[in-house]
């Protein structure tokens, strides 16, 4: 006896249908640390909400051609929205960084003078709150919020939504990974012997301190050059397989040692600034701690250098992001 079997349907999950899902998922994860960034009681809340409007910039400037948005929903107002919360965010790092991981072990005149900066930072917090909630009060917040709501509601698309995903995949991210590969930091602290690009890992601190003070804003920048293509690759993990996913824990990886070396800079700069007067004279203790620390992220920094300098390494990365499954 033969049993009739019903065919199996398989579902073509299409551009659109990728950008919408994707879309709706950082607009309510944004949405839902809105309350909590506005009483000001939670670090945590303004931290989400700032990863939230960055990964739906991402989002919404990943899938540009296939949506079509209302005019309220760029990429620009969403920018200035994250930087708002960013430049408060900044602050409240600033100053854990400095009251649990330095002040404590800094000597007693040099913790006294680190609370005379805390003080001045205490001051531009509450003028950088003042600016968020502000801003929620904009128009221009207001219309992103409700103008994305009826968005989600009624989408709007463009021609290129109806194309299979798996069939754009690699077109959508190889831009970002060309940008990331080409980027100048991967020179900085090389030479070129012969044609070939070699990476010393002899440095004494001093000239890596040199070094850094010549070209950190060169690292600073591939630093967000991998943070954007992180979140863009984040979009679409579910789509890959695992190769795809440890190159993601790679670049946040990348991305977070440079942040060390930059959130170092900004530190010292910030503070000298704060005191109007050289760190390095006022609050030795609190230097050397800094160098030692960007001394050691750039030994952390040199392997991964090393390897994505390395052509298998990027044609390997290449291959992964042509083989959706």
């Amino acid at each position: 006896m033969t049993l009739a079997t019903k065919p199996r349907v398989y579902t073509v999950e299409t551009l659109g249908n990728y950008a919408h899902q994707a879309l709706q998922k950082h607009f309510k994860k944004t949405l839902k640390w809105e309350t909590d960034v506005k009483k000001d009681k939670d670090p945590e809340a303004l931290h989400q909400m700032r990863v939230g409007l960055r990964r739906l910039r991402t989002a919404v400037s990943r899938f540009a051609p296939a949506i079509d948005l209302p005019k309220s929903v760029s990429e620009k107002n969403i920018g200035k929205i994250a930087r708002c919360l960013g430049n408060l965010r900044d602050l409240d790092v600033l100053q854990e960084t400095l009251q649990n991981r330095y002040q404590p072990n800094l000597p007693g005149k040099e913790q006294k003078l680190l609370q005379k900066a805390l003080d001045v930072l205490d001051k531009q917090r509450e003028d950088a709150l003042l600016r968020v909630r502000e801003i929620f009060k904009e128009e221009r917040y207001k219309s992103l919020k409700q103008e994305f709501k009826e968005w989600l509601e009624e989408p709007s698309y463009q021609p290129l939504a109806s194309v299979p995903i798996q069939e754009v995949l690699p077109d959508l991210l190889l831009p970002e990974v060309s940008s990331f590969l080409l980027h100048p930091g991967w020179l900085v602290g090389t030479l070129i012997e012969d044609s070939e690009i070699v990476i010393p890992t002899d440095w004494e601190a001093h000239k890596i301190e040199h070094e850094l003070t010549e070209t950190g804003e060169t690292l600073h920048d591939l630093r967000k050059q991998a943070k954007r293509l992180r979140y863009q690759m984040e979009l679409f993990t579910d789509s890959y397989a695992e190769s795809f996913k440890a190159y993601v824990t790679e670049v946040k990886n990348i991305q977070e040692i440079l942040g060390s070396i930059q959130d170092s800079a900004v530190l010292t700069q910030w503070l000298a600034d704060a005191l109007d007067s050289n760190i390095h004279s006022q609050l030795p203790t609190l230097a050397t701690l800094l160098a030692s620390n960007r001394y050691e992220s750039w030994q952390q920094w040199q392997p991964l250098q090393q390897r994505y300098m390395n052509h298998e390494t990027r044609h390997r990365f290449h291959l992964t992001l042509l083989h959706p499954i």
